[in-house]
């Protein structure tokens, strides 16, 4: 086992063997989901979002940071390939806020082909990311961890639905064209740098939990959800309260000479917004 992968495992405290099966797939999915936070903070600080593979195993491995969809599926893609699954990664368009026209390529996941059967992961989508992978099959309703979902096919297109109280709402658009790494870059850039990507707005970050809950943040509103219900919701009063809790819920590192911040650091992003939590003008 090579040293990434055995930091990697370390990280998500998995002492089990691995193997290419869906029970690994399965279990580093729900495992990687619930322990690397979803997290935008370097877009907010700023600092550029490197894709490289020792770049994503400093920050998300080593330094114990988060990430957004190019860098977490981007890691667990090296993560699966050094297991020796057959993996990719493709690129969707979000449409989660029902876009009046449809959007670029910003989204980052994985086609898995796995005994026969091909399967999709994304461990980088934020509170509705998926926590398990599921099989490229359309109109199936599928039942993960933290939700049912299906996927829909129209042509070369396939759309990733999850079930919200009694209807379905759309998250992305993707097709299985082969990309490019300069396709993630510009994607990433896109994602980072577009002055009105949501990224830039608002500070965001999700953790899922083993039971089935999960803990969000948007600004200094924290949530912890179970079974579609809110069980807690704080607006926290401070950025020391703040930057304390994304140490003790999210489980931030912050001690990294590169990858880590300071209270002061987050202090001045946390400048940016107004009482009202969006970034001041």
């Amino acid at each position: 086992m090579s040293p990434f992968l055995t930091a990697y495992l370390a990280r998500l405290s998995w002492t089990d063997s691995v193997a290419v099966d869906i029970e690994t797939l399965r279990g580093l999915h729900l495992r990687h989901t619930c322990t690397i936070p979803f997290e935008n903070l370097d877009v907010l600080l700023p600092r550029e979002i490197q894709l490289d593979d020792q770049s994503l195993e400093d920050k998300l491995i080593h330094a114990r940071r988060g990430g957004y969809c190019f860098e977490q599926n981007g890691l667990f893609e090296r993560v699966l390939r050094e297991i020796g699954f057959d993996v990719r990664s493709v690129l969707g368009r979000v449409v989660l806020s029902n876009p009046p026209q449809m959007p670029p390529r910003t989204h980052r996941l994985l086609v898995i082909d796995l005994a026969g059967e091909r399967w999709i992961a994304d461990v980088g989508f934020g509170g509705q990311t998926l926590t398990a992978p599921i099989q490229l099959q359309a109109n199936k309703e599928q039942t993960t961890p933290h939700g049912v979902y299906r996927l829909l096919n129209e042509g070369n297109d396939w759309i990733l639905q999850f079930r919200h109280h009694d209807r379905w709402q759309s998250m992305y658009h993707f097709d299985l064209v082969p990309q490019y790494i300069a396709d993630y870059v510009a994607g990433n850039f896109w994602s980072a740098h577009w002055p009105q990507s949501h990224f830039r707005h608002h500070l965001l970050m999700c953790r899922h939990l083993p039971d089935g809950g999960k803990l969000t943040l948007t600004n200094y509103h924290f949530t912890h959800q179970q079974d579609g219900h809110t069980v807690e919701s704080i607006n926290l009063p401070d950025v020391e309260s703040l930057y304390l809790l994304l140490q003790d819920k999210f489980g931030q590192g912050v001690d990294d000479p590169k990858n880590g911040f300071t209270l002061a650091d987050l202090a001045a992003v946390m400048t940016a917004f107004d009482t009202h939590g969006e970034a001041g003008k």
